[in-house]
């Protein structure tokens, strides 16, 4: 690592040197650090081609140690970067209590030890949970309907995180293409995005970012909640 530091990057501690001995390698945690400087910093214009080589420079690393650096940053379970933006899941919220539905077994659906017309006790609860691109907080609402031992997610369209989500339903969801019309579009997220401070998305990013949230919007901790509440309610 030299001591010419243009960018004001993060001086960080090597490991020791690659299987080839020919560049420095770090710490999973300090390898997620400079991936994210090498997408987050701010760099004027005119020192964009400037830039990647001094990071390389000053950490003594090669493209190799940056490439896999993102499947390291996969591996971290709250955070990840995705195609040059980083998104990180934030805290959830339930909004307001359990509320009982009672549904009844379809006639087709009813199985031989099953009898015909027997309700299924289920329930409705309003849900919350935040995440962050690029340290920029985005909620993310959905109404969540627990049936048995399996749940479902209803998402609003409110936030362009949640447009986001729509917009990949609407393009790859057959049954929803008469309902796309009425999506948001690629322009429109990108406008809502970049009045948020945050850089535009081509689609293979925002497929990504809505696999993600689908990915993380409940975690272990908002399951023992929810059965708490499920306990108390029978």
């Amino acid at each position: 690592m030299t001591t010419n530091n243009p960018y004001n990057f993060l001086p960080l501690q090597p490991t020791g040197r690659n299987e080839n001995d020919t560049a420095n390698t770090y710490a999973p945690e300090d390898m997620i650090k400079i991936y994210e400087q090498q997408f987050l910093i701010q760099v004027p214009e005119d020192k964009l081609t400037e830039f990647l080589p001094a990071l390389k420079a000053f950490y003594d690393i090669d493209n190799h140690t940056l490439d896999v650096s993102a499947i390291i940053f996969d591996a971290i379970a709250d955070s990840a970067i995705i195609y040059n933006h980083k998104i990180k899941v934030g805290d959830y919220q339930l909004l307001g209590g359990l509320v009982e539905e009672a549904i009844e077994y379809d006639e087709d659906n009813t199985s031989v030890d099953s009898v015909e017309g027997e309700e299924i006790q289920a329930y409705t609860l309003e849900c919350q949970r935040k995440f962050f691109i690029n340290d920029i907080e985005i909620a993310y609402h959905f109404n969540l309907f627990i049936y048995g031992d399996g749940y479902s997610t209803l998402t609003k369209k409110d936030t362009v995180l949640e447009k986001m989500y729509w917009f990949v339903r609407g393009r790859f969801e057959e049954d929803l293409l008469d309902d796309a019309e009425d999506n948001d579009s690629l322009a429109s997220i990108n406008k809502q995005l970049a009045e948020l401070g945050i850089r535009e998305m081509d689609l293979t990013t925002i497929d990504e970012m809505v696999s993600y949230v689908e990915n993380s919007i409940i975690d272990d901790a908002m399951v023992d909640e929810l059965n708490r509440l499920l306990d108390d309610a029978e």
